[in-house]
Parts: C-alpha cells; sequence; structure tokens
C-alpha cells in the first residue's frame, strides 16, 4: 500500500500516511529526512521562492533551495499572506435548492422554530449570579421526567462592567441563546444591578412567550432559590406538552468547524462535512461556516461561490474587519497554526485554511452573518467569529443550530449546549479516544468511498436529530465562551 497520499494532481507535495524514515522510496521519491505521520514530502526540486502547492493551491514559499524527497515543514516553508486586501467580483451563482428528501423527529415550538432536544436551560445574565444557577440547575434534577431531555445552565464571566462592542457581544450571545429552539423552557436569572440586566435583555428577544421564558430578578428575592424552582418547575409542565413528531430535514441548521486539526483533517473528515453540507444545503437546509482567521487564504475560494455582489460584499467587509481587528490589536493575522497543528503537520495558515473550507463543500454561499447574529437562509451561511473551539461552538448555538459538526485530528473533549458530533480524520484517534469521538473519517485515508461514507453521516446526523446522544451530551460535556473584545471597568 501507498505510504505517500496526494490530494491534488496539481499539488507538489504528498502526505505521509505513517512515520516514515530517511531513505524510503516510493514511485520515484526517496526520503531525505525522517517524515512524521501526517507531514508534508517535496515531490519535485524547487528553488527558494517557489510556492509549495497542497489542495491545488499555494500554502506558501519556500525560505531555502530543496530536493525532491526533503521535508517540508516550518523550518523551510512560509506563509505568504499579508494584511488587507482587494478582492474581484466574479459573477452571481444561482442556488436552487431540491425538494427535501429526508426526515427527522424534531418539536415544533410555537413560533414555527424546530428544536432537536426538548431541555430546560437556566442562562445567568452576569457572572455574579454564577453559584445562583448552578444551584439551581442541580436542585431542579427533582423535576426532570420524561419527555424532559435535561436540565442546564451555562455560566460566564460577562455582563457588567463592559463597553461598547464588547458588551453588545455579550447580549447578543445571551439574547441568542434564550431564543434556541433546542431550550423548550428558558429561565434568565438576573442580579438586576448589571449593566445587562433582565430588561435590558428583553429589548434583545423580540417577540417574548411568557410560558417559555421567565425571568428572576435575585436582588429583587428574599429567596431567591425557591423563587427559581417554582419557575423552573412551571417551565418545566410547559416543556412537557412538546412531542418529537416527523419534520423535513430542512428544518436542520447545522454548524460545522474543526478544532486540533491536523493534517487529514483537510484531506477526511473536513472534506467528508463538506460532502454533507452539499446534501443538506441541496435540500434547502442550511449550514453555517464560521471561524474566520481560518479562512484566510483560502477566502477567494468562498468568494468565487457568493450567490449575488451583495453576499460577496458582505464576505468581502468579514475577512478584512477580521484582519482589522487584529492589525488593531498590532497582531499578525497569519499566526493562526497552533504547535498541536504544527504537530499533526500543519505548516501554515494558508494550509490550514484550504482544509479548514472544505467544510463548506460546492455550496453556494447565501448569507454572512455577523457575530450573534441568527441563521434564517438556507444554504451555506459564513458567520464571523474567532477559531476559539469554546468562543465558535457557543457562536454557531447562538446562530440556531441545533447541533454542530466538529472535526478534528488531535481530539478534544469539549460540548457546546448543542449535540456536538466528533468526527476523527484518522483512525489512530478515533481507536484511542472512543469516548469523545461520534464518527470516524479516517477510513478515508485507505478508501475514497466518499458517497457510502457521507450517506452514513447523513444517517448518524438523523439519529442525532432525532434524540440520539452524542459522547459530549452522555459525558455531560457542555460548556459557553463570549468573545471578548474591549476594556472592562
Amino acid at each position: 500500500m501507498s505510504k505517500l497520499f496526494k490530494i491534488n494532481p496539481n499539488d507538489n507535495v504528498s502526505v505521509a500516511l505513517e512515520d516514515l524514515k530517511k531513505g524510503y522510496s516510493e514511485n520515484g521519491i526517496t526520503l531525505l529526512n525522517d517524515v512524521p505521520f501526517g507531514h508534508k514530502v517535496l515531490l519535485t526540486d524547487l528553488k527558494k521562492g517557489d510556492f509549495v502547492i497542497k489542495y491545488g493551491n499555494p500554502i506558501g514559499k519556500l525560505l531555502r533551495d530543496e530536493k525532491a524527497g526533503a521535508y517540508i515543514h516550518q523550518h523551510n516553508l512560509k506563509t505568504t499572506l499579508d494584511e488587507k486586501k482587494e478582492y474581484d467580483f466574479t459573477g452571481d451563482n444561482t442556488y436552487n435548492p431540491q425538494k427535501s428528501f429526508a426526515v427527522f423527529n424534531g418539536y415544533v415550538r410555537e413560533n414555527g422554530k424546530v428544536g432537536i432536544r426538548n431541555e430546560i436551560w437556566i442562562i445567568p445574565t452576569v457572572g455574579c449570579v454564577n453559584s445562583t444557577v448552578r444551584i439551581l440547575e442541580s436542585k431542579a434534577q427533582k423535576f426532570l421526567k420524561d419527555g424532559i431531555d435535561g436540565i442546564f445552565t451555562f455560566t460566564h464571566p460577562y455582563g457588567c462592567s463592559q463597553m461598547g462592542d464588547d458588551q453588545e457581544n455579550t447580549r447578543k450571545i445571551l439574547a441568542s441563546l434564550i431564543n434556541h429552539p433546542n431550550a423548550a423552557g428558558v429561565l434568565v436569572v438576573s442580579l438586576g444591578c448589571e449593566n445587562s440586566n433582565a430588561d435590558v435583555i428583553k429589548s434583545y428577544l423580540g417577540s417574548i412567550d411568557s410560558n417559555r421564558v421567565k425571568f428572576l430578578v435575585t436582588q429583587n428575592e428574599k429567596d431567591e432559590i425557591e423563587s427559581g424552582m417554582e419557575l423552573l418547575k412551571q417551565l418545566c409542565d410547559y416543556a412537557l406538552q412538546f412531542k418529537r413528531t416527523p419534520v423535513s430535514i430542512n428544518n436542520l441548521t447545522v454548524g460545522v468547524k474543526c478544532g486540533g486539526s491536523d493534517a487529514f483533517s483537510g484531506i477526511t473528515a473536513n472534506a467528508l462535512i463538506g460532502r454533507f453540507t452539499d446534501m443538506i444545503t441541496d435540500n434547502a437546509g442550511s449550514v453555517v461556516l464560521t471561524e474566520t482567521p481560518e479562512m484566510f487564504g483560502a477566502e477567494h475560494i468562498l468568494m468565487n461561490r457568493c450567490e449575488n455582489k451583495s453576499v460577496f460584499n458582505k464576505t468581502v467587509n468579514m475577512i478584512n474587519g477580521y484582519k482589522n481587528y487584529f492589525s488593531s490589536h498590532n497582531e499578525e493575522c497569519y499566526e493562526n497554526p497552533s504547535p498541536g497543528n504544527h504537530d499533526g503537520g500543519i505548516t501554515t495558515l494558508e494550509e490550514k485554511s484550504l482544509g479548514c473550507i472544505q467544510k463548506g463543500g460546492r455550496a453556494v454561499v447565501t448569507d454572512v452573518l455577523t457575530y450573534g447574529e441568527t441563521c434564517f437562509e438556507s444554504g451555506l451561511n459564513l458567520l464571523a467569529g474567532p477559531g476559539n473551539d469554546i468562543v465558535s461552538t457557543t457562536n454557531l448555538t447562538a446562530a440556531g443550530c441545533q447541533l454542530i459538526l466538529f472535526s478534528t485530528g488531535r481530539g478534544t473533549p469539549l460540548g457546546a449546549p448543542v449535540p456536538t458530533v466528533k468526527i476523527s480524520s484518522n483512525n489512530r484517534l478515533f481507536e484511542k479516544k472512543p469516548s469523545w469521538i461520534d464518527f470516524n473519517a479516517g477510513c478515508l485515508v485507505d478508501s475514497d468511498d466518499f458517497d457510502s461514507l457521507s450517506k452514513e453521516l447523513l444517517d448518524y446526523v438523523i439519529k442525532v436529530a432525532s434524540g440520539e446522544k452524542t459522547k459530549n451530551e452522555i459525558n455531560g460535556y457542555r460548556e459557553i465562551s463570549i468573545f471578548k473584545d474591549g476594556v472592562i471597568m
């Protein structure tokens, strides 16, 4: 079996499918160095300044002359990305989804939205009441009955002493979580004197169903625990009226992201998710792709797939706006790959980004969402926000995603408030961490049967949407983190 994998016919590097020693030969290439699993081998002689090509696109320039068989990584490859740039619109793309082909069993809410879980969420407006909501969460477990999938709180340290866009970020995320359809009922717990108090948050919610959303202002209560428990009891009684019913898969909004990526993420797991994206969007469902910095170097590919010039302009503004965010803090926008990424074989941000956007498949980009904004459009939606795993999964949840497909090559136990499907990019991880990983795409290294595995992934997602628990749910891993960008008073 071949031990060097070439992704695209135009590539001048291959990926090692196992740890390879200096002197190993295959197809006329003899390794000049030891090459770790997942790392790159040069296939032709190149000069200093020449482009290294992977995924059919440049991923950087050589820092020195290298011969075929050389090991390519940080010591001899450098990014070519720079700061803000101009982009050209290449024309409209028609988005014409077909009639939906599948159903799942979901919960239809009174406002018409569909949830895939029937949970009670406790949302603190400020970190000062974190202990209060934890106590309420613990005590309220006695209200659980068949038909309620759980009672959960999501603590955070924000909600007061924030200013400007930083404060706005917190309010938007909290409001979007409160409106999320996976929550049959929500208890909003406020201290009372904070900047983002209950009355302020109400102004971000739109129409409020008083049966579904209850408010507890702890400074106004003699015994906030007793009062909170009474409200939670009412919410649980309300939640029991909802039953699973068959609904079209076009009611699904799926978030896609990667974390702890390796060199196989773009080849297997992300590419598989891309096939899934195409199936869902072709059938009028919604997929949300985030991690703006991990589009740098591959953004032109997404821009070329924008539905129209308006969406193109929003994409340009998202990319350049995020580059401005970096420069405003005197940081380089292209120093993104983490130590774990480097260990896994990813060298430059272009390489990481080209692998990252594989999750978007070939889908037409139909909308671009700002941080904390909710998805309403079918098709592929781009969501502005950082690549940080906890922040981005929170952002995807706030965008209305009922579940998240999370590819990983290194592994992570992280879970969002919504079901978080971990998809391994390699067999080693799947075998090592069965308690973390829900689905293995590593088998695609040995077989390119994407069609069969794509259908298998779709079937699994339908099962999850219909109630099957993911590993993060089984393990109790649910966290949120809100994007912090500003001063604390």
